[in-house]
């Protein structure tokens, strides 16, 4: 691989899995994605040489024995990656909570050698099993005491060790950004909302939607960030007293701006400042009594939990059950039991007690009416939602906003992706809350160079979140040709900031007018870019807006292929995905889709390992699952295209398997932008507008905003667990112009994760694991990459 690693890397070789039993299962409510995490367990587990178990109806499974626990092999977990809920089945149990039910359970683990258990499942779910694990050689020697065990198994089976991963939908544990289920059960809202929303507008209707959350409002919360809803209510942040005034003015002036729709989000927990419920027929009632609105009551319930999981949950849940299996592999008697989460954009492994017990203090901060204590505990990234969303959902009365002089210009550039009309709505409202005029720019530098620019206001952007492509228009033009012209443009309308929103283009772009500096004036200012590209290939930043849309599309395109080749049997298909030279799409498409395979550039193949993969596929089709999927990123080599392997596949597979391929194009740009890519590209950009801010209070002299360092030029880039302002100039070094890629490519890491669970025998470096870090120690500043 190009991506020269800065560390020595550490590989698992040395970490064999030989002689160990390891055993799964799913505990709690059900979660989309928690197949997935199944799956990278006993594949995993299979790779480095444990014998893996399932253990069916979680914990009651394990307290009934017999039939419950069954050993698996490589083919059991085929087929399950996009199905939603756990095939292994969840049960809630009472036994379990017996200490006469954990002794029945420690002997039926002990009677099969399993001493490593891997949990997935909600705070109740790993909460029990911690309790198990310290209880265990207690249990085993009552098992020796009463003759069902003797005392060679006793020493044997001395310890256990417990590895947990967070399946919910609520997103409701601490020490995770992210939990599996939570971005597919948004995506479920999500699609919902926008359905009601067409509706809604037909008739001026206002709609209460509530959502799940008992005692969590991110669902609630984030999915009224990503529709721009007019009202949430979340048990984290009951309304001040008087709310129902507040609210009703609210919504009226709404109307009255021709709005023709309201959506109010409700958490099924939402709570007033007394702890009062507020139901969703209570807002109902209160809009249908005081404003006479058309209102309509939808209830989402378990719709939330269905369907299948979104790329992101598949990519989550993966990633956590490979680690899940390291920790269980490394643990020693002393490690406590550990938690794996996400941190930003990296996995951790946390003490799952230290999780638990500040999971609990959220609750107890909101039983004793300590809402803001309870909004800091839910960490970093839940506080951010609620602040973005109070920035953005509530226009001031303009006699109340702070009026600067400043006019900033925002325009899109390069290809059109999902979430960049979220992104251009929240620096439009964000901007004028800081009292600025802001002017849209029409197509991209060349309508800035034709004098398309207008004024833009609070309302012109409402309901943008949810649509896909640019409103504003797009080009991929550069400014070099049309400096002179764009500098009279920016004099004109007196432009005191730029605001670009787009791909490597405007990457491009902003070092071409911040080169131009030194001939022309007007181009000292501050000037920002939010990074928004199906192909994810901007340098300083691990996401781009719209490549997370590109990715569900690509899963979902991949899951309709499966499903016709394991129906004709026998049948390979060859996917060509979008993305240049920046093999991000074809290699995270691939691991959400299960492929055998991925053609990237960035690693470079030869015809030894194409005879390689056909050799694996038709081994493959000796056994039960008789599919093969294989992707190839459109530049990945200029000699074996997508009809070279195409043709090359179907020759050599003759008699064993067909062929077919599929180029996707361009549905990969299009459709409504998914959740993840409405809340990063909405949160994202309103940061960049309080940097332009801040900098223009900087730059101002004598009447007059003259910035001309590098640092006024920057890239507002997401970055392991931090989201940071890098100036395009630094960024130099750190690119491949030729390939328009960043020489360092984080996902490459993940790329062994891809081979391994396809059955390739690769070596994964784990040199960023391992560490267990303390729940109190993450870093408070951290700005996460969950949404």
């Amino acid at each position: 691989s190009r991506n020269a690693m800065d560390h020595q890397p550490k590989f698992f070789e040395n970490l064999s899995g030989a002689g160990k039993a390891i055993a799964v299962l799913t505990s709690g409510g059900d979660a989309q994605g928690m197949n997935a995490a199944v799956r990278a367990v006993v594949r995993m587990g299979i790779y480095v040489n444990a014998k893996v178990y399932f253990i069916y109806e979680g914990y009651q499974g394990m307290v009934d024995g017999g039939d419950n626990i069954v050993e698996v092999s490589w083919e059991s977990v085929s087929s399950i990656l996009q199905v939603g809920g756990t095939v292994i089945g969840s049960a809630r149990c009472k036994s379990f909570r017996t200490r006469e039910g954990r002794l029945q359970a420690a002997l039926n683990l002990v009677q099969r050698g399993i001493t490593n258990l891997c949990v997935i499942g909600g705070d109740g779910s790993l909460t029990g099993a911690n309790l198990f694990r310290e209880e265990w050689s207690g249990l085993l020697e009552e098992l020796a005491q009463k003759g069902k065990i003797d005392a060679e198994a006793v020493k044997k089976y001395a310890y256990l060790n417990i590895v947990g991963m967070v399946g919910s939908i609520d997103n409701d544990f601490c020490g995770t950004d992210m939990t599996i289920g939570t971005d597919s059960a948004l995506h479920r809202i999500i699609e919902v909302v926008d359905a009601i929303m067409t509706t809604a507008q037909s008739h001026q209707r206002t709609f209460v939607l509530e959502v799940m959350g008992r005692h969590c409002g991110y669902l609630a919360l984030v999915s009224a960030l990503a529709c721009g809803a007019d009202w949430v209510f979340i048990p984290e942040y009951p309304p001040e007293e008087g709310w129902e005034d507040t609210m009703c003015v609210k919504l009226s002036e709404n109307r009255a701006r021709k709005k023709r729709l309201n959506i109010i989000i409700v958490a099924e927990g939402a709570i007033d400042c007394h702890n009062k419920p507020i139901t969703s027929e209570k807002v109902k009632d209160l809009v249908v009594q005081r404003l006479g609105f058309d209102t309509r009551v939808t209830i989402l319930g378990h719709v939330q939990r269905g369907g299948t999981p979104s790329a992101f949950d598949r990519i989550l849940a993966s990633r956590m059950g490979v680690e899940a299996v390291l920790a269980l592999l490394e643990a020693t008697p002393d490690t406590p039991a550990c938690v794996v989460s996400l941190s930003g954009n990296q996995a951790v492994r946390l003490p799952l007690m230290e999780c638990v017990q500040m999971t609990q203090e959220v609750q107890k901060a909101m039983d004793e009416g300590r809402f803001l204590e309870a909004v800091r505990l839910r960490g970093r990234s839940f506080e951010n939602n609620l602040n973005t969303y109070k920035l953005l959902s509530h226009k001031r009365p303009d006699a109340e906003l702070p009026k600067t002089n400043f006019n900033v210009a925002v325009l899109n550039v390069g290809a059109p992706a999902a979430g960049m009309n979220a992104a251009v709505r929240a620096a439009v409202r964000v901007g004028m809350t800081e009292g600025h005029k802001i002017f849209a720019v029409i197509d991209g530098f060349e309508g800035f160079a034709r004098g398309k620019i207008k004024e833009i206001s609070w309302g012109d952007v409402g309901g943008w979140t949810g649509q896909g492509g640019s409103i504003l228009g797009t080009k991929r033009t550069l400014p070099a040709k049309y400096l002179e012209k764009i500098a009279e443009q920016m004099r004109t309308n007196n432009i005191n900031a730029l605001m670009v929103i787009g791909g490597f283009e405007a990457y491009l772009g902003l070092l071409e007018l911040s080169a131009a500096r030194e001939k022309y004036d007007e181009f000292c200012v501050p000037m920002v870019m939010v990074p928004a590209t199906v192909s994810n290939n901007v340098p300083g930043s691990d996401f781009s807006i719209g490549a997370d849309t590109a990715l569900n599309t690509i899963t979902d395109t991949c899951d309709r292929i499966k499903q016709s080749a394991s129906g004709t049997k026998r049948r390979v298909f060859i996917i060509e995905t979008m993305g240049g030279y920046c093999g991000y799409l074809a290699n995270m498409g691939a691991l959400a889709a299960g492929a055998d395979a991925a053609y990237i550039f960035e690693e470079q193949f030869d015809i030894r390992e194409l005879q390689a993969n056909v050799e694996h596929l038709t081994e493959k089709m000796k056994t039960s699952i008789q599919r093969g999927l294989v992707l190839r990123n459109e530049n990945c080599n200029e000699n074996y295209t997508t009809d070279f392997i195409y043709q090359l596949y179907s020759e050599e597979g003759k008699g064993v398997f067909d062929c077919r391929k599929n180029v996707l194009g361009h549905m990969q740009q299009g459709g409504a932008p998914s959740p993840f890519d409405r809340n990063f590209g909405t949160k994202i950009s309103a940061k960049a507008m309080q940097w332009i801010s801040k900098k223009l209070k900087e730059t101002y002299r004598k009447g007059k905003v003259f910035a001309n360092t590098d640092d006024s030029v920057c890239l507002l880039g997401m970055r392991r667990r931090n989201l940071v302002f890098q100036p395009v100039a630094e960024l130099k070094s750190e690119t491949d112009f030729v390939h328009r890629i960043p020489k360092e490519q984080w996902w490459l890491k993940l790329r062994p994760l891809m081979k391994i669970l396809a059955k390739y025998k690769t070596s994964y470096d784990v040199s960023d694991s391992g560490q267990l870090e303390h729940v109190a120690m993450l870093p408070k500043e951290a700005e996460t990459g969950a949404i």
